[in-house]
């Protein structure tokens, strides 16, 4: 529609996108369902909104309004336009601690408010999952709740006075006794007063349907309520005056284990008398197995919180619930940090749900019911007997205090009996809720999953006086039709249909997803804690934790940039009608161009996406049989080059030239390297070379290690080590040997002929025949794209490794990145060669070997605070707590800090990506390093952090095992640089 986008471009201040990334950023929510809007327009005002409908209402292009885009229901999905309402109307307007008031806009996301009430003790009462993304605009649409609900009631229970702009233009004040009612609202209640008084259940939970008893007389005849839930179908919300609540000043976390789901909700409402905070469920299938140790005992728990004006008040409280609850176990968490812990394991449990225990997928659509607390259990054992009665596994979780289950189903939504068994099970289960006394949706609203059947819930004639309503607000059926009246189907516009249903050929094996790229795009549900992002302007600290994803959206804050952003382009590739140039997609590229390639996802997504291997695949199918980038060239085959200038002794002048401005200039544009980086200095003596010469060094004694009797460990040199930092190589060997560990580097003869005899002896001509190599993880071959290159190069480095194999040596890897590729890159690429699993089994990092193989070894005592951040792929793959137990044993005090160093390997050298490399150092690392005490001592164990620390703060960092290596007190120091 060409006129429609230059009338809205001419209309509206704000951005208009009809381009197709922004269609196809859009096509869906957390939900089953995809619609293809014709474009999205990110308006900066209420008159930009205005404007936009006017415009729409013009061409009759319905109008849908869209927060965060976490809705489960559908509700944020549409055919028209899409108000994206983040982008610029997302602030905070006013907060008046006084009246514990606050004026926000609909794309605020909520975590920001609650960051602005907490120095004044105060807070908005309503905290979903997603608290950290969703927006006060979406809470208000779907009428959110969240785990304190108990304590604190709906988003409704929070709300003042709305401004909105009707369908037909006209802006609206709504509040009680009428304020801002549209012509003819009210002379419609006042016709159905008796209805109104006797068509909804009473329950803390009920969200489906429209809130028109909120216009009872004696319930205020409030407006504002009642628009409340309507899910955008009513009018468009432009800023909102909220209720906050005062913040209890000490929390204490009770965590109750019994045997199952079902006696953990049969106990949930007897805990209301006690004035809890929340009381949520969940079952263990939902625990990760990393997480099962920090839980009580039981195979289902109650989180229940307390809180009081002190810390002991709260405790009294916690423990007085615990003496009431019968129960098997509890835990009494009273350390703020432990709570945390605790709460990520519940609030994750939106993503974990989407993946039953054996991998196989499980979908929203009926995952938040809500009946009377005091029925909770007794509508869970029917629930549990419907899932059977359909052959259905799923596992519930929620608000037991309230009676609202969140439950993810294992659906066939991809074959015609799977739909329908679907609409059949949904259909009864309606009936089920109903009989329990209970509402359809407790939390996330009808959308498209359950309006179809709310007249099981309320009736022909109540949904006629729903439909009535509609029409008095939005005459012109303009806003989000299909949802809440006259609805679509509950199974139609699944986001499935458009998939190719034979796997598509890909390169890497995706053991997890049965080798299907199809099913690990799929992963992505849209729950979008990849959204996650520091305050605009919040600078240093913000979010500042553990987690890392995404760190490209935290830098941009645009939707393209994140894990879900890339999958949803992913899904409109795959699916080919939006995005319609398959592989060769220059939008897929573009969108994944701004990837690190971190892996943050792959560990803080709650259903571990993997964008940095999609990229990887993508690139290799983009590029085939097509010229690359010259970074691709250059940085891409890095070890090539760099064992090259090693041969040829060319590290000094290769340094000299580097050092001289214009050559170094004309060498960074040859290259793809962003012209505001230093070319890293080449080391005058790689690590082999020295290790060669040490040996050589001893004549014919034995070199030092080799007499020991401790564990033989390989160390692998990896490009980073060997040609560019030695001096972490060289400290690794003094710290392992003084461990008592013996030392070896990899083979670097391959062998070309089979083995002989007992399988390790081999012949004469198969060693005149032996071919030189040397070991290499692939990675900057992986993270290019270049697939077929890492492929040559993993078998050749399997091919020497193997007498390795034959061993029960570690293979010890300094670089993270390294040994990240090594565990998950090697054996999803090379998937049909066992000796691939059998090498990413032997990686241990550095901490590891230690503890594992010289656990009597005591650490120098460094008693020094420790600053700087853990690696993304350390943090991502291979898990940090080895290297935090091996900091504590050396007297290094203090945490390091989350994020990504955003030098990311090749990313942050690569031309046009300075910006953001830059922007996600400043927002954990820099800082961090900045604030640290004088004595602090720098880590970082990747190259990559180094190098940033040191190109953007003029910092040294060292690796944990240099640091180690310089508190030993016997032996030569080494030197500490290389260049």
């Amino acid at each position: 529609m060409p006129d429609l986008e230059g009338e809205l471009r001419r209309a509206v201040r704000g951005d208009v996108g009809f381009d197709v990334t922004s269609r196809a950023l859009t096509t869906m929510d957390a939900s089953n369902y995809r619609r293809v809007p014709l474009g999205v327009v990110a308006p900066r005002d209420a008159d930009d909104v205005a404007a936009v409908l006017e415009v729409c209402r013009a061409h009759g292009v319905p109008v849908v309004a869209r927060g965060g885009g976490t809705s489960i229901a559908g509700q944020a999905t549409g055919t028209g336009v899409v108000l994206d309402f983040t982008r610029y109307m997302n602030r905070l307007v006013a907060l008046d601690p006084r009246a514990r008031t606050a004026v926000v806009q609909p794309g605020l996301v909520l975590d920001r408010l609650q960051e602005a009430a907490a120095p004044h003790g105060l807070r908005f009462g309503p905290d979903p999952s997603t608290h950290s993304r969703c927006t006060l605009g979406g809470m208000i649409g779907n009428n959110s709740c969240g785990s304190h609900s108990v304590a604190w009631g709906t988003t409704a229970d929070g709300v003042r006075e709305l401004e909105v702009v009707t369908a037909r233009g006209r802006s609206l004040r709504l509040g009680q006794g009428w304020a801002g009612a549209p012509d003819g609202l009210r002379g419609l209640v006042d016709g159905e007063l008796a209805r109104l008084r006797t068509g909804f259940p009473q329950l803390p939970r009920r969200i489906s349907g429209y809130a028109l008893d909120a216009l009872l007389p004696e319930n205020g005849a409030d407006v504002a309520r009642s628009f409340c839930g309507s899910e955008g179908t009513l009018g468009v919300l432009t800023e909102a005056v909220l209720r906050l609540v005062e913040a209890p000043r000490a929390r204490v976390l009770a965590v109750l284990g019994y045997a199952d789901e079902g006696a953990a909700a049969e106990a949930a409402a007897g805990l209301l008398p006690f004035g809890p905070l929340t009381v949520e469920g969940m079952a263990a299938d939902l625990v990760p197995s990393g997480a099962a140790a920090v839980m009580p005992r039981g195979g289902a728990w109650l989180f229940v919180e307390t809180g009081g004006d002190s810390e002991s008040e709260a405790h009294a409280r916690a423990e007085a619930i615990v003496r009431a609850a019968d129960v098997l176990d509890a835990r009494v968490v009273r350390d703020p940090a432990g709570q945390r812990a605790l709460w990520r394991i519940r609030e994750d449990a939106s993503g974990t749900a989407t993946r039953m225990r054996d991998g196989t997928e499980a979908w929203p659509g009926w995952e938040d019911c809500a009946v009377p607390p005091a029925r909770l259990g007794a509508y869970l054992r029917d629930f549990r007997g419907l899932l059977r009665d359909h052959g259905l596994r799923g596992t519930p979780y929620g608000h037991f205090g309230d009676g609202c289950i969140h439950v993810r189903i294992d659906f066939d939504l991809l074959t015609g009996a799977g739909i329908a068994r679907f609409r059949r099970f949904s259909e009864e289960l309606a009936e089920l809720v109903v009989s329990h006394g209970g509402s359809l949706s407790g939390e996330h609203g009808d959308g498209q999953a359950r309006a179809e059947l709310l007249p099981k819930m309320y009736g022909e004639e109540m949904v006629t006086l729903f439909e009535r309503a509609k029409a008095v607000w939005d005459p012109d059926d303009l806003l989000n039709p299909g949802m809440l009246v006259r609805p679509a189907p509950l199974d139609g516009n699944l986001r499935f249909a458009v998939l190719p249903r034979e796997p598509v050929d890909v390169a890497f094996g995706y053991p997890s997803d049965g080798g299907d790229f199809s099913a690990a795009v799929r992963r992505c549900v849209g729950v979008a804690k990849c959204r996650t992002a520091p305050p605009p302007g919040a600078g240093s600290g913000a979010l500042a934790g553990s987690g890392v994803m995404c760190p490209s959206f935290r830098a941009t804050g645009r939707e393209e940039h994140s894990t879900r952003g890339r999958a949803r382009l992913l899904h409109e590739m795959l699916a080919g009608e939006l995005v319609t140039d398959g592989w060769r997609s220059a939008e897929v590229r573009d969108a994944l161009d701004l990837c690190l390639s971190c892996k943050g996802c792959r560990s803080d997504c709650p259903v571990e996406v993997d964008m940095a291997t999609y990229k990887a695949e993508f690139l290799h199918h983009h590029y085939e049989g097509r010229r690359r980038p010259a970074a691709h060239y250059s940085m891409g085959r890095l070890p090539v080059w760099l064992r090259w200038a090693s041969r040829l002794r060319a590290a000094a002048p290769l340094n000299a030239l580097a050092s001289v401005g214009p050559l170094a200039g004309v060498a960074k544009r040859l290259a793809g390297i962003a012209a505001e980086r230093d070319i890293p200095r080449l080391a005058r003596q790689t690590f082999s070379g020295w290790w060669r010469g040490r040996a050589r060094g001893h004549g014919r004694g034995p070199a030092p290690g080799t007499g020991r009797t401790g564990d033989l460990v390989v160390l692998w040199p990896d490009t980073f080590t060997e040609h560019l930092s030695p001096s972490v190589g060289r400290a690794a060997v003094r710290v392992l040997e003084a461990a008592g560990l013996r030392v070896a580097l990899p083979p670097t003869l391959r062998m070309r002929g089979r083995p002989v005899a007992d399988g390790r002896s081999r012949s004469a001509a198969t060693l005149l025949t032996a071919r030189r190599g040397r070991v290499c993880c692939g990675l900057t071959y992986v993270s290019t794209g270049q697939l077929d290159h890492a492929r040559v190069v993993l078998r050749r480095t399997l091919d020497l490794m193997e007498p390795v194999l034959e061993t029960a040596a570690p293979v010890v890897v300094l670089e993270p990145s390294c040994a990240a590729a090594l565990r998950t890159d090697l054996p999803e690429l090379l998937h049909d060669d066992p000796r691939a699993a059998r090498l990413a089994a032997r990686v241990l990092t550095f901490a590891e070997v230690l503890e594992r193989h010289a656990p009597d070894w005591t650490p120098p005592c460094l008693d020094r605070p420790a600053v700087g951040q853990t690696h993304c792929h350390q943090h991502a793959v291979l898990g940090d707590a080895a290297e935090r137990r091996l900091r504590e044993a050396a007297g290094l005090t203090g945490d390091l800090s989350g994020g990504c160093c955003g030098l990311a390997g090749n990313f942050g050298f690569e031309k046009g990506h300075f910006q953001v490399s830059e922007a996600c150092a400043r927002e954990q690392l820099l800082p961090a390093v900045r604030d640290a005490p004088e004595h602090a001592v720098v880590l970082a164990d990747g190259f990559s952090c180094r190098t940033q620390l040191e190109q953007l703060a003029g910092t040294r960092a060292r690796h944990l095992a240099e640091v180690l290596a310089e508190g030993l007190t016997d032996g030569p120091k080494e030197a500490p640089a290389d260049g």
